[in-house]
């Protein structure tokens, strides 16, 4: 690093690597007439004449220089003084770091008089007719329909999970994409599999091997078309009581309850899993010396 260079770090910054500030500035608050939250903080050079803190301030909050009237404020928000005279400079004042400035807007035609800058109400929303909307070469309307006849069973959420594949891919020439899930529309989806179900019966989950007993078998429109199981599970390893869409099924403790699609389950001779007693069973069957079996 050159001399300069370094002399140029050495002023800007202090030994402990913070922003320096020459003893002539003061940090201060901001706040207007005709906004509700204070706006935001400024460090002004007391040597600064009240004129040029006006035209500072008037890049920042829109009101111009003429029709700005500043009161200092101490920290208690108390007055210290009018800030009327333009021609004095902002140290006659002598403000201190955390006092405010308050700008007092005159302007009767202010934009941001009666909450104007704040009350996003006011504001004028952008409209367009149907007719001029229709005849916009591309709009999300159209889109839409073009990508429907494309592919019937087209759907946001299929939409986005083919952008996200096609990223991946492109990332990793070996990932290999998921089928995607089509919307289920019929009202008997899955009848002839829960055709040898009913309540009572003992079922287990084909992935993950959950056990509980069938405690549901029928439709529920609010999920999704089609016949749903519900089971009450042996273990708090479920998602609800019996309930699901402000709806009551069937009654169990919380976190026992699930319902799943009949493909997912099996029912039969699956008797409640005892941990401790397999345990000691395998424990006696196999012994401390016994030998592996042989194939």
């Amino acid at each position: 690093m050159s001399v300069d260079m370094q002399l140029l770090k050495e002023y800007v910054t202090w030994d402990s690597g913070a922003m320096n500030r020459a003893e002539s500035t003061v940090l201060l608050h901001i706040t207007h007439s005709n906004l509700k939250a204070r706006m935001f903080e400024i460090r002004l050079d007391r040597h600064m004449t009240v004129e040029s803190v006006k035209e500072k301030l008037r890049t920042n909050v829109g009101t111009g220089s003429a029709f700005m009237h500043l009161t200092l404020l101490d920290h208690n928000g108390q007055v210290v003084a009018d800030m009327s005279q333009d021609e004095m400079k902002l140290g006659f004042y002598s403000p201190m770091d955390g006092w405010t400035i308050h700008i007092t807007d005159l302007d009767p035609y202010s934009l941001s008089s009666g909450g104007g800058l704040e009350d996003v109400s006011l504001v004028q929303k952008y409209e367009i007719s149907e007719e001029d909307y229709l005849k916009r070469d591309k709009n999300f309307r159209r889109w839409k329909e073009d990508k429907v006849k494309a592919d019937p069973s087209w759907s946001f959420a299929k939409e986005i999970k083919n952008r996200q594949d096609a990223q991946r891919m492109k990332a990793d020439p070996n990932f290999v994409p998921e089928p995607h899930k089509e919307r289920v529309t019929d009202d008997e989806h899955m009848a002839e599999l829960v055709a040898g179900m009913k309540v009572g019966d003992r079922c287990e989950v084909t992935v993950g091997g959950k056990r509980g007993t069938v405690q549901f078998v029928g439709k529920i429109p609010a999920i999704a078309p089609g016949w749903w199981v519900g089971v009450q599970y042996d273990e708090p390893v479920g998602k609800n009581d019996g309930t699901v869409k402000g709806a009551r099924f069937f009654e169990c403790p919380p976190k026992y309850g699930g319902f799943l699609r009949p493909d997912k389950l099996k029912v039969g001779d699956y008797p409640e899993l005892d941990d401790l007693f397999e345990s000691e069973e395998e424990e006696e069957e196999g012994g401390a010396g016994s030998a592996p079996p042989v194939d």
